[in-house]
Formats: C-alpha cells, sequence, structure tokens
C-alpha cells in the first residue's frame, strides 16, 4: 500500500516513514511546500492530511489532485505518532 502524507512536522519525517514501513507501507511525505505537489504525488492508495500543521494552501492543492484521481484521503487532526497508528491499522487493515 502506497501512501502520501501531507502537513506534519519536518523533524518526524524518518519517524512516519518508519511507521509506515512497520505496516506494511511505502510513504511519501511533504512537510513542507517545494515546489510543485501535484507533479509529486503520483497516485497513492491513500493520502494522509494533517490539517493541524500544513497551510491551506496545500491542503487546497492536494485535495484537488485527489479528487482527480479518486483518491481517498484521510484528515487527522493532529501530526502525531500515535494518530498516524491510529489511522495506518484503520486503513492498511482493509486490505
Amino acid at each position: 500500500m502506497s501512501i502520501v502524507i501531507v502537513g506534519g512536522n519536518e523533524r518526524m519525517v524518518c519517524q512516519y516513514e518508519t511507521i509506515c514501513k512497520c505496516h506494511g507501507c511505502k510513504a511519501k511525505v511533504f512537510a513542507k511546500e517545494k515546489g510543485a505537489l501535484k507533479k509529486k504525488l503520483g497516485c497513492p492508495d491513500l493520502m494522509i492530511l494533517f490539517t493541524n500543521t500544513v497551510s491551506h494552501k496545500m491542503v487546497v492543492s492536494a485535495l484537488q489532485e485527489a479528487k482527480k484521481n479518486q483518491i481517498p484521503v484521510a484528515r487527522v487532526h493532529t501530526s502525531s505518532a500515535a494518530a498516524l497508528h491510529n489511522v495506518l491499522e484503520e486503513y492498511a487493515g482493509k486490505e
């Protein structure tokens, strides 16, 4: 299962990737917008938005791409490791 994480803390990017790997998922993490997000997203199985730590501009562009490519989106208010574990248990458990 491939996952794109939009938002979160820059210092936790490695931890997010490790958590995803433990759940059998490959992850791309975009904590900050560096260039066009549209070109970098690809077509993941799930997009996770950490809404508390992401700019409105990034949310809008990520949601446009998700809608265009029919990617399911999980919105999580906090960007903690526990919140990511909960989302991955919910979605990765469905496979």
